[in-house]
């Protein structure tokens, strides 16, 4: 026996394939902006199954809704381009806080004179310091741990309540919401960054002292190994408090984005 949600049928109608499409729109906007679902990493035919299954198990949900038919191709191209970005904008309120990690690993960087140490990062697609990569994958890890791939495809499911396939235009008070989310990503950065920045800060004025209190030692020299253990060990001692703070600005920055397209 066929279940009247689940017959897949109904899909020929034209309306209902429209339908259909939009939903699958939406959910290919999270898959491809999303972290763990749209890293470089996940291949392409992995995100594009998980895009089809989300959409097929949303779609019959959707299935008592009417969607006005696009009479032109301009139309059509509106309708698909709203239910994009509003599956983006899901994806990239955490992502964005992800990059303040990602940033927080370069001021390190920077700042203990280990720049030289790049590898490429194929979720960046350019050279990425070793220390940017380290937070990154941590700050994807806990992402996991606190449930948030979940929570980002809860909040999904929200949007088709608030905001019907079909639905021209976005929320005004989403630009708002990503300015103030940007700025949580710059604090977040400050927050995980500040323990070792200062620590190295602090470390060159000994190492400034002591190369004016004995001139025959190579402070250049002896500042570069000096630095990096500094930077290392501090960095060991203090990145549970980075994950600990991304945990903190998660689940509100996925509450911020989700007021904002639901209100």
């Amino acid at each position: 026996m066929i279940l009247p949600a689940m017959n897949w049928l109904g899909l020929i109608n034209p309306e209902k394939f429209l339908l259909f499409t939009l939903v699958l729109v939406r959910t290919s906007g999270l898959v491809v902006t999303a972290p763990i679902f749209g890293t470089r990493e996940v291949p392409a035919q992995v995100r594009v199954l998980l895009a089809l299954a989300l959409a097929m198990l949303i779609a019959p949900t959707q299935m008592h809704r009417s969607v006005p038919e696009p009479n032109t191709t301009p139309m059509y191209l509106v309708l698909v381009g709203s239910e994009l970005l509003v599956g983006m904008c899901l994806g990239l309120a955490i992502v964005i806080l992800l990059t303040g990690l990602h940033l927080a690993g370069e001021m390190i960087g920077y700042t203990s004179g280990m720049m030289l140490a790049d590898l490429y990062d194929p979720s960046f697609d350019n050279q990425t310091p070793l220390f940017s990569r380290l937070m990154f994958l941590v700050g994807t890890a806990v992402f996991v741990c606190i449930g948030g791939h979940r929570a980002v495809v809860g909040a999904l499911l929200d949007t088709f309540a608030a905001i019907p396939p079909g639905t021209v235009g976005l929320p005004q008070s989403l630009p708002e919401t990503m300015v103030l989310l940007v700025v949580q990503s710059f604090a977040l950065a400050v927050r995980a960054a500040m323990p070792v920045v200062a620590s190295l800060l602090l470390t060159s004025l000994v190492l400034g002292l002591i190369g004016r209190t004995v001139p025959q030692l190579n402070v250049l020299l002896l500042g570069f190994g000096f630095n990096s253990l500094v930077a290392l060990g501090v960095l060991s001692l203090t990145i549970g408090a980075a994950a600990w703070a991304l945990q903190d600005y998660a689940e509100p920055a996925l509450e911020m984005i989700q007021e904002a397209l639901l209100s």
